[in-house]
């Protein structure tokens, strides 16, 4: 089994989180020739090619095994320095986790702000889909993840937190534009608001707003808007705008580009103003999302974890 001093770990993390030789030179305080020196001495001794010297660098595959054990030796080290109370001068622990922008935006930053400050921590967020966010947890990216996958990663736990719930909503411009249109669009029925069904070719149809290219919740609500009339679903056919930012997406579907789907606490208010009209009021969107963490025992993770399962709480629905 080779052994890998700590400080050729830490300087192999510090290049990929910092993406260049230079820029990990002076994070670390030591010249650029040494940090080659540490990360050849490294590959030598796991005999792999860790680190492809692009720009920014990346692990190969072998380099991702390290880089996580890398990520948890420090954690560990960092830890250990908290109960021997010899973290005083230590540089913070930087814990990095991966989030939807969606949750993002609504309530994991309330987690953050309730995590104890002298945990000594800071945080280094990376914003993907939650579909796709297991990944960084296995390349050893991240030390934890908000994910709608249930199945634990290798060397993770895993814990449901709730579900986040969306609603189908557009501006009331565009109803009128789109989905009042002769026989087709919303239900008419003389004793209900036109806030009804919006059948499943009116939806496909319309432009939509998407978060971006990852984003497949308005398609998945076109589908089951198809599959609950009892057709067969076709192939996407409106057009669709790509707004990747949680606030600036519900501002599109606030002023009319499209329609979207919204999290509840978020349009909540706008619908009951009638700002924005719910398109389906009783076909919500619900997305079950998980906290995924490294098995390692380890403080850090453990308050984190507390503190995502409390505030989360306050926040999604029950499954």
């Amino acid at each position: 089994m080779p052994q890998f001093p700590s400080d050729q770990l830490l300087t192999f993390a510090t290049v990929l989180s910092e993406g260049t030789l230079d820029a990990a030179a002076r994070m670390l305080h030591i010249t650029p020739s040494a940090v080659s020196q540490r990360l050849k001495a490294l590959e030598q001794s796991a005999g792999r090619v860790l680190l492809q010297r692009s720009n920014p660098a990346q692990a190969t595959e072998a380099g991702e095994v390290v880089l996580r054990l890398a990520r948890q030796v420090a954690q560990l080290e960092a830890d250990a320095g908290r109960e021997l109370g010899l973290d005083g001068d230590r540089a913070q622990l930087a814990v990095p986790i991966v989030v939807n922008a969606d949750s993002l935006a609504v309530w994991f930053l309330q987690a953050l702000a309730h995590v104890p400050e002298d945990l000594n921590v800071t945080f280094d967020l990376h914003r993907d889909d939650e579909q796709h966010s297991t990944s960084l947890l296995r390349s050893g990216k991240v030390m934890a993840a908000v994910t709608a996958t249930p199945e634990p990663v290798q060397g993770c736990r895993v814990e449901s937190l709730g579900v986040m719930r969306y609603r189908a909503v557009a501006a009331p411009q565009f109803v009128e534009r789109w989905f009042q249109k002769g026989e087709k669009g919303l239900d008419k029925h003389p004793d209900k608001h036109p806030r009804s069904h919006v059948d499943g070719a009116a939806l496909n149809a319309a432009p939509t707003v998407d978060f971006d290219r990852k984003d497949t919740y308005q398609w998945a609500f076109v589908q089951s808007a198809f599959k609950a009339e009892g057709g067969a679903v076709p192939d996407w056919k409106g057009p669709r705008h790509y707004v990747p930012a949680s606030q600036d997406f519900g501002d599109a579907i606030r002023l009319g580009l499209g329609w979207g789907l919204i999290p509840e606490v978020q349009c909540g208010p706008d619908i009951a103003d009638g700002r924005l009209i719910e398109l389906a009021p009783d076909r919500p969107f619900d997305v079950p999302l998980y906290w995924q963490r490294w098995k390692t025992a380890s403080r850090v993770l453990d308050v984190l974890s507390d503190t995502v399962r409390e505030v989360s709480g306050q926040y999604l629905a029950k499954p």
